[in-house]
């Protein structure tokens, strides 16, 4: 920790923006106090940096508000050749406003393939999903997706949102999506089902859904759509205290004895009032995955 205020991101951008030939430019300012003015100045530095491929922005906790979120948008905008993208702005006050300004400067970057953001605790709600799931569709050449939007006030239109976006994402490999302490319920789970299963090439798949009350219709959904992702090695499927209950993990056990590529499958049930013909149904399942060569199971 540092304090770093808006004056010394000043300094900083302006200095970022006399090195017009960066192409990998990575910047952690985590837990300092530079504000929207102070995000301002940084976008404006960025913006100068038009070979940039690689940008890497942490600016967990730096209050930079709805403004300064427009003010990154706006720099990053100008990266036009940007290939890899990752941008941490955890805890900032963004809102609604803030992603949809954020997600027009970013959706010019549309040479990415690698996208991370990390936007949890912005109090985004199902608005804020909407643009990012609309954001998210025009990224047709994507391999590699990341989003963390824990503790944000989703609920099942925001993860409908999301969905559609996700479907739209076909090129995919790579998709991780953090959803903890949100409030998307069965229909919300049932709408990512259905926009992972149009990701076809997927070989790797990580969805954290901790507290979200999907119950067992929920898991479902979750397991059909998974169980088409056809190309699957790796699947971390993490959803402790959601309700599944017996029915769930049945559904669940069933669909994922059809990912027979699998070689790597974490699975966190934690919480979820599971009893003894539960988990026989899912060691049935799991026992279809014949080339699995790494398992981590949470039932406590």
């Amino acid at each position: 920790m540092n304090i770093i205020g808006e004056k010394g991101a000043q300094y900083l951008g302006e200095g970022i923006s006399k090195c017009v030939t960066l192409t990998s430019l990575n910047l952690h300012l985590d837990y300092n106090i530079i504000g929207e003015n102070g995000a301002k100045y940084l976008g404006e530095g960025i913006s100068k940096c038009v070979t940039l491929t690689s940008l890497s922005l942490h600016l967990y906790k730096n209050s930079i508000g709805e403004n300064g979120a427009k003010y990154l948008g706006e720099g990053i905008s100008k990266c036009v050749t940007l290939t890899s993208l990752n941008l941490n702005l955890f805890c900032n006050s963004i809102g609604e406003n803030g992603v949809m300004n954020l997600g027009e400067g970013i959706s010019k970057c549309v040479t990415l393939t690698s996208l991370d953001l990390f936007l949890s605790e912005n109090s985004i709600g199902d608005n804020g999903a909407k643009y990012l799931g609309e954001g998210i569709s025009k990224y047709v050449t994507l391999a590699s997706l990341n989003l963390n939007l824990y503790k944000n006030s989703i609920g099942e239109n925001g993860a409908k949102y999301l969905g559609e976006g996700i479907s739209k994402c076909v090129t995919l490999t790579n998709l991780n999506l953090g959803l903890k302490r949100n409030s998307i319920g069965e229909n919300g789970a049932k709408y990512l089902g259905e926009g992972i299963s149009k990701c076809v090439t997927l070989t790797s798949l990580s969805l954290h859904l901790y507290k979200n009350s999907i119950g067992e219709n929920g898991a479902k959904y979750l397991g059909e759509g998974i169980s088409k992702c056809v190309t699957l090695t790796s699947l971390d499927l993490a959803l402790k205290r959601n309700s599944i209950g017996e029915n769930g993990v049945k559904y669940l056990g069933e669909e994922i004895s059809k990912c027979v590529t699998l070689t790597s499958l974490d699975l966190g049930l934690s919480e979820n009032s599971i009893g003894e013909n539960d988990a026989k149904y899912l060691g049935e399942g799991i026992s279809k995955c014949v080339i699995l060569s790494c398992l981590n199971l949470y039932l406590s």
